[in-house]
């Protein structure tokens, strides 16, 4: 009986000591959790003091990841304890979990900060105006990209797949797949020539003569441009279409054009030289008119019916509102020019010449 008793005690002694080691884990865990939360609490504080971008990015980044890596590692060091008191199968899984928790984790942790740190770029620099959305997520997505294929080849080689094995079979593999989804690749390697020779970013006003292709870019994918017609429309145009096309990007031009041509009566033909002499001193002396690019006021050709001259000069804006504000201001400044001198804008008018001796009489008369 004493016996019994005795084995009895030692069991319970047994059972209760790695009941008391995994719970000193999982409080251990807690307390660590709570410790790193109040740590990255107060070093976030005396970082958001300073102007770097860098180290915000990394607390921001670092606060969730670290506290389910503090519990990936904690309970699965309680689970280790508890397989070796009870030798469950169900525990063999726990070394491999670890490992892959660990891996996923740190990639969590990599992709947050390249998020966190392009949009703190981003939206510093768009204060200052010098910010290229374009290349900021284009290096944000290959970043991105990169540590997702570098994250899965690591998680591979941990779980004992050979690494060699699996390039291998992708390179073949990837002669089918290239076969088989050749548009989606064609895409794919569409947009990343806009990343790379970048003929247009978001922001930009767009238009293509050879396709009926024109509005504001919005968004540039791996695979689509998404692109919002003037009509408030939105545009889904293929990234491989930019390949094949001829594209214009208004939004870069260094400036806006006036080009007019104007008619004045044949009966004015001896005005003509002073009109188009005060006219081009106007524009010259026209602040919104740019100087440094071609400014000409000449007379052009004997219309049907009227002496055209024409204006071709360059607005300093290249803002299409205010572009069309001065160019309706200079228009009513040459028809005020043109009547001070007495003379009139020609309209189409027909003249009939009747020959002498060739009298016109009414019916009836």
């Amino acid at each position: 009986m004493l016996e019994q008793i005795t084995t009895g005690l030692d069991q319970y002694l047994g059972w209760g000591g790695w009941t008391i080691q995994v719970f000193v884990v999982v409080f251990l865990t807690l307390l660590a959790d709570f410790i790193q939360k109040r740590v990255l609490m107060r070093i976030k504080r005396q970082l958001e003091k300073t102007s770097n971008l860098w180290d915000d990015a990394l607390i921001e980044s670092l606060r969730k990841p670290l506290t389910v890596l503090i519990w990936v590692v904690g309970i699965t060091f309680a689970a280790s304890i508890i397989e070796q008191e009870t030798g469950a199968a169900i525990f063999s899984a726990i070394t491999p979990m670890r490992d892959m928790g660990v891996i996923v984790v740190i990639a969590w942790f990599l992709l947050r900060f390249v998020h966190n740190a392009q949009r703190n770029i981003i939206n510093h620099r768009s204060a200052s105006g010098d910010v290229d959305h374009t290349t900021a997520d284009a290096i944000g997505k290959l970043m991105r990209l990169s540590i997702i294929i570098t994250a899965s080849l690591v998680a591979l080689q941990t779980m004992g797949y050979s690494i060699s094995g699996v390039l291998a079979f992708g390179g073949v593999g990837g002669i089918a797949v290239g076969f088989a989804a050749k548009d989606l690749l064609a895409n794919f390697f569409g947009g990343l020539t806009i990343y790379l020779d970048r003929p247009f970013a978001v922001g930009d006003w767009v238009r293509s003569p050879d396709r009926e292709i024109e509005g504001t870019v919005e968004k540039i994918g791996w695979r689509l441009t998404s692109i919002r017609t003037f009509d408030k429309r939105p545009l889904y145009v293929p990234n491989s279409v930019f390949t094949t096309i001829a594209l214009e990007n208004p939004s870069r031009m260094s400036n806006r054009r006036i080009y007019e041509t104007i008619g004045i009566r044949y009966d004015d033909v001896d005005k003509m030289a002073a009109i188009t002499d005060e006219i081009k001193t106007m524009l010259l002396n026209d602040a919104d008119i740019d100087q440094q690019q071609t400014l000409m006021v000449n007379f052009n050709s004997f219309g049907p019916s009227s002496l055209d001259f024409f204006i071709y000069t360059f607005t300093r804006t290249t803002v299409w509102i205010e572009f069309h504000e001065i160019k309706h201001r200079i228009l009513l400044q040459v028809h005020e020019i043109i009547a001070s001198h007495g003379a009139e804008v020609a309209f189409p008018t027909s003249t009939l010449h009747v020959p002498d001796g060739v009298r016109v009489e009414s019916i009836g008369s």
